[in-house]
């Protein structure tokens, strides 16, 4: 369920897990609806396989894992750090959750394998030394730590022979390096990645802070042809005052100026970006401006989540805005960002795109992350399609 980084962990418990017949759900506590998605899912399997054992983990395991192990569909319980340890999975204590706050190290296991994917996965950082009003994570993941740019580059250089593209994910990626020996930064862990994996094709980063975009980072991401064109900022929201009251460290000026100089020192990078409707003390007025930073910052591929006040955040002690208010507006926030999205996309017809096939084989990924639709092709390679036509949001090759 949930974030990239849950996708990389799952296959390292698939690789734990070899031959055992067991159900893992790796939950998400992003939002309300994503705790109840993982609900929805625990009964789902159950139903589906009456027999196996199942164990939930995962943030929201972490966060309250005596509501999941109350479940009568659960038989085990397993916190963040234990999901990948393999004593707490030989182990059979029904619940088995420690203090994530306590966990300095990082994680001891890498996925060495993605047999079921195209691009490959790859863990650098984990937890978050921010606090967000509005965030529960902190408490599923725990405090920032790193791991170190030797086994990353191993891993990649392994899964590099198998696939064309390596996402590397984070918690708070652009966090990378504070705790390792000589503090390096994310983008000195991209150089070292380039430097020593020749044999890597492609390299995309999951979400990033825009603050924390240095100008080495900056330079990769607008000057390295394997780094991908495509940029996906933790923006949330476009008015200062929401920001501020978010506890984020960005304005909205920061933001539009950075996408600026983005796509003014690479013109082919797509903007992404993650937006909250209807944060507490949120007037019509603060809503227009981040409807308008959807145009003012040229995102293409949006994450909008209506706001969702999780205990324990202070924002969820903030006043409110009507649950149907919050509904409105991000579906006002939806339907202006795939205004923009079909626009870009009838602007890429007629470009030529490199696309890297994904299963069945009929479609794929560009840089940029636009989805391309084309004749089928071997699943692992990048092919160089031109686009044709838009249909259903896809391009077609």
């Amino acid at each position: 369920m949930g974030c990239r980084l849950n996708l990389a962990e799952g296959e390292s418990i698939r690789a734990l897990l070899s031959g055992r017949d067991t159900i893992v759900v790796n939950s998400c506590a992003v939002t309300n609806e994503a705790v109840k998605q993982t609900r929805r899912a625990i009964r789902r399997a159950r139903r589906e396989r009456p027999e196996a054992e199942l164990v939930v983990t995962g943030c929201a395991a972490q966060i309250d894992p005596q509501a999941f192990a109350a479940m009568p569909e659960v038989n085990r319980v397993l916190g963040n750090a234990e999901k990948l340890a393999p004593a707490a999975w030989a182990a059979a204590d029904p619940v088995r959750v420690q203090n994530i706050m306590a966990v300095r190290e990082t994680a001891p296991h890498l996925a060495a394998s993605f047999s079921t994917h195209a691009r490959a996965f790859v863990e650098v950082q984990n937890g978050c030394e921010h606090r967000c009003t509005f965030c529960v994570i902190p408490y599923g993941r725990g405090n920032s730590r790193s791991v170190p740019a030797g086994a990353v580059i191993d891993r990649i250089a392994a899964l590099a022979e198998s696939h064309a593209e390596i996402v590397l994910t984070g918690v708070d990626l652009t966090s990378y390096g504070p705790d390792l020996p000589g503090a390096p930064s994310l983008g000195q862990l991209v150089e070292r990645i380039l430097a020593h994996v020749p044999r890597l094709q492609r390299l995309r980063l999951s979400s990033l802070d825009g603050v924390e975009i240095d100008g080495r980072l900056f330079a990769l991401l607008t000057q390295e042809p394997r780094l991908q064109p495509h940029v996906h900022l933790s923006l949330q929201a476009g008015d200062d005052m929401v920001l501020k009251r978010m506890k984020r460290r960005h304005s909205r000026a920061q933001s539009v100026a950075l996408v600026e100089r983005l796509k003014a020192a690479r013109a082919d990078i797509a903007i992404g970006a993650d937006v909250i409707a209807g944060f507490p003390t949120e007037t019509e007025a603060m809503f227009a401006n981040t409807l308008a930073l959807l145009d003012d910052c040229d995102v293409v591929h949006p994450h909008i989540f209506p706001y969702s006040p999780r205990e324990g955040t202070p924002a969820a002690r903030m006043p409110q805005v009507a649950k149907e208010i919050v509904k409105e507006r991000a579906a006002r926030l939806r339907e202006a960002a795939a205004a923009r999205r079909a626009r870009w996309l009838q602007s890429l017809i007629g470009s030529t795109q490199q696309v890297l096939i994904e299963r069945p084989g009929d479609r794929g990924h560009a840089g940029n992350f636009a989805e391309v639709r084309l004749p089928h092709s071997r699943v692992g390679e990048i092919v160089t399609v031109t686009i044709k036509a838009v249909q259903d949001g896809k391009l077609i090759a």
